[in-house]
């Protein structure tokens, strides 16, 4: 599936006999607000477009959202959940949204692409790693010699660490 930025608007509805009917695509009701939002080709009140994750209410937060397998989320979620580019850091394929990921610095990889660059071993949650520049490194194969254990983290399933993040 193809990443989808999707821009919201805020649109003032018209009053009066004249005045187009609107139903929200999240709530199901009649909007007789006199703002409402229009985004991926449907209205929305303004408290009903929210973001999947964290509920915020995207009208109140900017003027786009973001959305991707079926969640509509705000720009902080789409780039904590994909990644800047919603494709993964070692391949550059497009993450499915309901596919398992592996985190690091910030970037994205899918499960089969975080391996270490010097041995090609896949690193799992519990396994050590490094970053050094852009690169993984088990624990094992770091540049410079081993790495002493207090320096490494071992890579825990949904646990942002502060310098090894992965979920």
């Amino acid at each position: 599936m193809v990443n989808s930025r999707v821009e919201t608007a805020a649109v003032a509805v018209t009053g009066g006999s004249g005045g187009a009917v609107h139903c929200c695509a999240g709530c199901g009701g009649r909007i007789s607000d006199r703002f409402l939002l229009f985004s991926m080709d449907r209205y929305w009140h303004t408290r009903c477009l929210k973001c999947s994750c964290c509920q915020a209410q995207l009208g109140e937060i900017g003027s786009t959202c973001f959305s991707k397998g079926g969640m509509i989320l705000c720009k902080n979620d789409y780039i904590r959940l994909f990644g800047h580019s919603g494709a993964c850091s070692a391949c550059g394929q497009s993450i499915p949204a309901s596919e398992m990921v592996m985190r690091a610095q910030g970037n994205v990889y899918h499960l089969k692409c975080f391996t270490c660059a010097t041995c090609r071993n896949r690193l799992v949650p519990g396994d050590r790693f490094h970053y050094v520049n852009g690169t993984i490194f088990c624990e094992h194969d770091r540049p410079g010699g081993a790495l002493l254990s207090s320096h490494l983290t071992p890579l825990q399933s949904n646990t942002l660490l502060p310098d090894q993040k992965v979920c």
